[in-house]
């Protein structure tokens, strides 16, 4: 069992450092995703600077970074007695790894969508709750940003309110929590001084582009 936790937490954190937005933005516009927009290889940032389908596509494989290695500690350790702590300890190597990855020099994104697939192998119900408090922050105030804040603030408290997880799980997830919106600490400058990006900016840049 120790081989296979071993293994486990090495291959979350190389897949969960694999850099899906500049990969997406290379193979789809050959751009340096950190070069452009917010400079973050991030979906919102993907969205923005290269299409809607290419930051829906690094959403979801970003989420799925984060879920696969959960799941399949959960499902490998099912027998285990610890199989909560070997499942956290992936979560956390992954959404790290997407954070730091060691593929561009220990510079990645913050983490949403990688947490979002780990708490949604974890936490099902809390973390479509924070997905719902997310959609509609966005569609009140059209920033990612702001919904990703006020997830981050609503999946601990769903998380200790809803369901019998172990107090470790929520212990983790108020950690992480805490790490993507410290992460966020540059949006919340721009927020405050006006200059946070709105969802579509972007999307309405490359369209009068495209028109010229």
């Amino acid at each position: 069992m120790t081989t296979t936790v071993i293994v486990l937490i090495l291959v979350s954190y190389f897949l969960g450092a694999i850099p899906t937005g500049y990969l997406i933005a290379k193979k789809v516009m050959g751009i340096d995703i950190r070069e452009h927009g917010s400079g973050n290889p991030g979906a919102a940032n993907v969205y923005r600077t290269v299409g809607k389908w290419a930051g829906v596509s690094t959403f979801l494989v970003d989420a799925l970074k984060g879920f696969i290695p959960v799941s399949a500690a959960l499902y490998l350790c099912a027998d285990y007695p610890h199989k909560y702590w070997v499942a956290i300890a992936c979560g956390t190597i992954a959404i790290l790894g997407h954070m730091w990855t060691i593929y561009l020099k220990f510079r990645g994104g913050k983490g949403v969508a990688t947490s979002a697939g780990v708490f949604a192998a974890l936490l099902p119900i809390p973390t479509a709750i924070a997905f719902g408090v997310f959609v509609i922050c966005v569609a009140l105030w059209g920033r990612i940003s702001i919904g990703s804040i006020f997830a981050c603030i609503v999946l601990p408290i769903a998380s200790f309110l809803i369901g019998n997880h172990p107090m470790s799980v929520n212990i983790m997830v108020t950690a992480i929590a805490l790490l993507v919106i410290y992460k966020h600490v540059p949006n919340i400058k721009r927020l405050l001084a006006h200059k946070e990006l709105k969802f579509e900016d972007g999307a309405k840049k490359r369209h009068e582009n495209e028109n010229k």
